[in-house]
């Protein structure tokens, strides 16, 4: 059998050796038969390493199911395993891939979830004898922290906002109006915007109850207005023209009656002998409150200041629709007039400063266009239904007439400015800066330097000048004299008069 296949052999060799076509495809035939065997080889390691990846799958779901539930559980813990921090150093020292896995599993909590059992509410009671012509705020329910942190529309979800104080009409033209089903009709049209004013006003009565925890003698007028300001921003949610701050805040001094407020660099401090104006404002979608009170440290000045306060309660008393604004600032003089104040030794009658009044109030217009005096003598106009209007007023130990003095902090754009061409590069930055941030409401000199216009009274004159926004110097009686300020926002509602801005305090 062996010699038969060598000779076979040996025969096919001699065989190809006198013919080459059949040699190469001898060479051919070896070379497709080594090829098969290799793609078997290869097939079957294919078919291990599926094998083995189908186990490691299976051993790997195994193993997550647990870890799966320990997250779960972890996650339920929350902040609880954030206090281990000790023992969990070590671990994850030891197993750094279980680090980096702790922290992308961990959730992170959004403002507010899940945290309020850690949140310490301020208390709504609040004393306020320091000031003695502040009334105190009384205990009730109150969802904010000192110093205030939470916003009003987180305090209320419903979008309900506190209704403070109404007032019936007292005119007898305006008595039916209470009851009148048309009129009733009429104010559920208008709702929306009620309570638009209504979060505004709740907004400006929690700053201010702040405001009058820490103003003390010492504290600069600067430090004052930014935590002021600070605070309306953070609880109104400011977003440029959506909400903020309605104008500047005004801490004028003893003889400066109004628009008042540090510039860059001024450094004045609050002494224990002055009497201070707060006057700061709050809007939603431009439509604002208006609002201020005066302290004062000595009582020396307290009849100044509870004659002006009085004479701001029977303004609002006296507003309603249909009503003269001539009889509302006789109303107001003849009680603001009948008080007299003794300070070292002299007395001296209260006047009210003829040259200011009250104002009506629009969408991002703060002085809409009526006056509502403090003097009789004024306009026959009359207030109108759904008419918004600020009721303040100022009396004054000196001559009750107020001029433009000092270094000019408050400006506006103009209302009603027409578009005019600006060729100062710089001045139509600052010119679109204020059209995207402020419109047509206030702003000051600290509030441009603070956006990045260091270098911006140049440009700011150039603005002045093309007559698109107007400055607002301060306004002052003469020197030595005192000038106390009462305000709050009124709302001649169809059926009722609601005073937006009041508090406990005043």
């Amino acid at each position: 059998m062996e010699k038969s296949e060598v000779e076979a052999q040996k025969d096919q060799l001699e065989a190809t050796q006198d013919n080459p076509n059949a040699q190469n495809e001898e060479k051919k035939k070896k070379k497709k038969k080594k090829k098969n065997k290799n793609k078997e080889v290869t097939e079957e390691q294919k078919d291990t390493e599926n094998q083995d990846l189908a186990k490691t799958l299976q051993d790997n779901v195994q193993q997550s199911k647990p870890e799966q539930k320990k997250q779960v559980e972890e996650e339920k813990k929350g902040d609880d395993n954030e206090g281990d921090d000790g023992e969990s150093g070590d671990e994850e020292e030891k197993d750094p891939a279980k680090k980096k896995k702790k922290k992308r599993n961990r959730k992170k909590k959004k403002a507010g979830e899940g945290a309020s059992s850690d949140i310490v509410y301020d208390l709504r009671e609040q004393d306020n004898s320091l000031f003695r012509t502040l009334g105190s705020w009384k205990a009730g329910d109150y969802r904010q922290t000192s110093p205030p942190t939470i916003p009003i529309v987180q305090q209320y979800k419903d979008g309900k906002y506190p209704v403070n104080e109404i007032q019936e009409y007292t005119q007898d033209h305006n008595r039916r109006r209470i009851t009148d089903a048309e009129f009733r009709e009429k104010e559920r049209l208008f709702n929306s915007d009620y309570e638009v004013l209504r979060k505004a006003a709740e907004c400006h009565r929690q700053v201010r109850k702040y405001a009058q925890q820490y103003i003390k003698p010492g504290m600069k007028l600067v430090d004052i207005c930014e935590a002021i300001e600070n605070t309306n921003r953070r609880l109104i949610e400011a977003n440029k023209l959506e909400a903020g701050i309605a104008f500047p805040t005004g801490v004028s001094i003893n003889h400066v009656a109004a628009h008042y407020t540090p510039n860059p660099g001024d450094q004045r401090v609050l002494e224990k002998d002055d009497v201070m104006k707060v006057d700061f404002g709050t809007h939603v979608r431009g439509l604002l409150v208006d609002c201020a009170f005066t302290v004062a440290f000595n009582p020396r000045y307290d009849n100044l200041l509870m004659a002006v306060k009085d004479a701001t309660n029977t303004g609002i008393k006296e507003a309603g629709i249909d009503v003269r604004l001539c009889d509302i600032g006789e109303a107001i003089q003849e009680t603001m007039e009948s008080y007299e104040v003794e300070i070292d030794n002299k007395v001296y009658p209260v006047k009210a400063i003829k040259n200011l009044c009250g104002h009506s109030i629009a969408q991002y217009h703060i002085h809409a266009g009526k006056s509502v005096p403090i003097v009789k003598g004024g306009p026959a106009t009359k207030m109108e239904e759904g008419e918004q209007y600020a009721i303040e007023t100022f009396g004054s130990t000196g001559k009750g007439h107020v001029v433009e003095d000092l270094d000019c902090s408050h400006y506006m754009k103009d209302f009603y400015a027409s578009p005019v061409p600006i060729r100062n590069p710089k001045a139509k930055a600052l010119l679109s800066h204020i059209e995207q941030n402020y419109s047509t409401l206030a702003f000051c000199r600290r509030w441009i330097e603070d956006a990045g216009f260091e270098k911006h009274l140049i440009p700011l004159k150039a603005l002045v000048d093309s007559g698109i926004i107007n400055p607002y110097p301060p306004l002052t009686d003469v020197p030595g004299c005192y000038v106390a300020q009462w305000e709050h926002t009124i709302l001649l509602r169809p059926t009722c008069k609601e005073v937006l801005t009041r508090g406990d305090d005043f």
